[in-house]
C-alpha cells in the first residue's frame, strides 16, 4: 500500500516542483538555488534509504506492541474508525517529535538539515532529517500501544507528510478559515523562519491545534517579514557542511575545557543555544531580551 501510495505522489511532486519553478521564473521571485536544491535532494535521497533500512524495525516494534493493546480487537472490527483514530494519534505523536527536534540539541543535530535552506520552496520538503528513522518509531509507541497497528500507523504517516509536502511554498498566501484549525503554508512558512519571533512555532503535521493547546502557535506577520535558514548560516553548501555542521558544532561544545557531567548532558540535551557560560542563549531566551541580529536573525553560536 504504501508503495503504491509513493508511486503515485512522486510524479505529482515533480510537476508541481516544475510549476513553483516556472512560476519563480516568470514572477523574479528568486525561490531556487542550484545547490540548495541539490543538497535538498540528496538529503531526501538518504532520508529514502534510512526509511528502507529501519522500515522492517519500526513495523515489528510498533505492531508487536499494538498487538498487546487492550484495544487492538476494537480496531480490527470498526475500521473506519481505526483510519480516524490513527490519523489523530499520528499527527498527535508526529507534534511532540517534531517539538522534540526543536527542543533536544542532538535531535535538533538531526533535524537541522531540514531547515537549512534560505529559499523556501517545494524542494525543501523533500530535505530531510535524514536520520530521523533511527528514533522516529519510538515517537509512535503511544499510537501503538493504542491499539493501531503498525500499518496504519506507518501509512498514515506517509499521506500526512505528503499533505506536507504542499506547505513548503512562498506562492500560497493564507486560507482563511482554514487556518484555524489546518496547518497552512503561512503557518510553515513561520515554522521554517529564522526571525525571533517566530522560533520553534507551529510544529504541527496537518493540525495546527496541537500549537494552539501547547502554546508554541505564532501567525505569519506582515510587519516581521520571514527570514528563512539557519540562524547561523552553514559555512559552505558542501553537502557534507549541509549535513553534518551541526553535529560539528555539538562536538566543539562538549570538548569545551572545564565542563563537567551536568554540562555535557546539557549540551546534548538542552535546547540548541544552551551554554554553561551563557555565551549563546536558548529561542527563549533570546525572545525574553529581544535579542537580534543585524539581519534580524538570532544567534546561537
Amino acid at each position: 500500500m504504501e508503495r503504491i501510495f509513493t508511486f503515485i505522489t512522486t510524479p505529482v511532486y515533480i510537476i508541481f516542483i516544475v510549476l513553483e519553478l516556472y512560476i519563480s521564473h516568470r514572477e523574479r521571485l528568486g525561490l531556487y538555488n542550484f545547490k540548495e536544491t541539490r543538497n535538498s535532494l540528496l538529503l531526501g535521497l538518504g532520508g529514502l534509504l534510512m526509511d528502507v533500512l529501519m522500515k522492517g524495525l519500526t513495523f515489528f516494534v510498533l505492531d508487536g506492541l499494538a498487538r498487546f493493546s487492550p484495544l487492538w480487537d476494537f480496531w480490527q472490527q470498526h475500521p473506519l474508525a481505526a483510519w480516524a483514530g490513527v490519523f489523530f494519534a499520528q499527527d498527535f505523536c508526529f507534534y511532540w517529535l517534531h517539538r522534540a527536534e526543536h527542543y533536544c540539541r542532538v535531535l535538533w543535530a538531526v533535524h537541522s538539515t531540514h531547515h537549512s535552506a534560505e529559499r523556501y520552496n517545494l524542494t525543501v520538503a523533500l530535505r530531510s532529517s535524514m536520520f530521523q528513522p533511527l528514533y522516529r518509531y519510538l515517537f509512535y509507541v503511544p499510537a501503538a500501544l493504542l491499539g493501531f497497528d503498525a500499518l496504519h500507523i506507518m501509512f498514515i504517516y506517509a499521506v500526512n507528510q505528503t499533505y506536507q509536502f504542499f506547505l513548503h511554498t512562498e506562492t500560497v498566501g493564507r486560507l482563511g478559515f482554514l487556518e484555524k484549525f489546518m496547518v497552512t503554508p503561512s503557518h510553515h512558512r513561520v515554522h521554517h523562519a529564522s526571525n525571533v519571533n517566530y522560533l520553534d512555532k507551529n510544529m504541527g503535521q496537518v493540525l495546527i491545534i496541537w500549537d494552539k493547546i501547547f502554546g508554541t502557535y505564532a501567525e505569519e506577520d506582515p510587519n516581521d517579514p520571514t527570514y528563512f535558514g539557519l540562524t547561523k548560516p552553514l559555512p559552505s553548501q558542501k553537502f557534507t557542511d549541509v549535513a553534518f555542521d551541526e553535529w560539528r558544532h555539538l562536538a566543539e561544545d562538549l570538548s569545551k575545557p572545564g565542563l563537567d557531567w551536568k554540562d555535557k548532558f546539557n549540551y546534548i540535551f538542552a535546547p540548541p543555544g544552551w551554554s554553561h557560560d551563557g555565551s549563546t542563549l536558548t529561542s527563549n531566551q533570546l525572545r525574553q531580551i529581544g535579542e537580534k541580529s543585524p539581519m534580524g536573525k538570532e544567534v546561537f553560536h
